[in-house]
């Protein structure tokens, strides 16, 4: 079933944090849709003291006929990714290990196609 754009940026998201979740169950979700000023993470997960995991979440409808969703992170997007993750590093006063990880969904006629890029960036 087709979304409207934000609908399915959202059902992307929702996707994209239940899939880490079942294949990470350590994991804890400490923020969605994570802002400081202009930049944005879209989900951001806890394993203890251990990792900070920061994700963008990158959902397109269709069959790639643009490209492949990872491909739409810009040198532009990945700049206020580091500036929000260091807001939030700072404000956590966080000590242990961070990762930037993108994941790709494609909507498909029953869901998402979920593709996962650790240390993507």
């Amino acid at each position: 079933m087709p979304y409207a754009p934000h609908v399915l940026g959202q059902a992307g998201e929702d996707a994209a944090a239940a899939y880490l979740l079942a294949h990470d169950p350590t994991l804890a979700l400490l923020h969605r849709s994570y802002r400081h000023g202009r930049a944005e993470v879209d989900l951001i997960f806890r394993r203890g003291d251990a990792l900070l995991l920061f994700v963008e979440v990158k959902t397109r409808s269709g069959n790639g006929q643009f490209g492949s969703p990872e491909t739409f992170v810009s040198a532009r997007k990945k700049e206020l990714f580091y500036l929000a993750a260091t807001h939030l590093q700072e404000a956590l006063d966080w000590h242990g290990d961070i990762r930037f990880d993108i994941v790709a969904l494609s909507q498909r006629q029953n869901g998402f196609w979920v593709e996962h890029f650790e240390d993507a960036f």
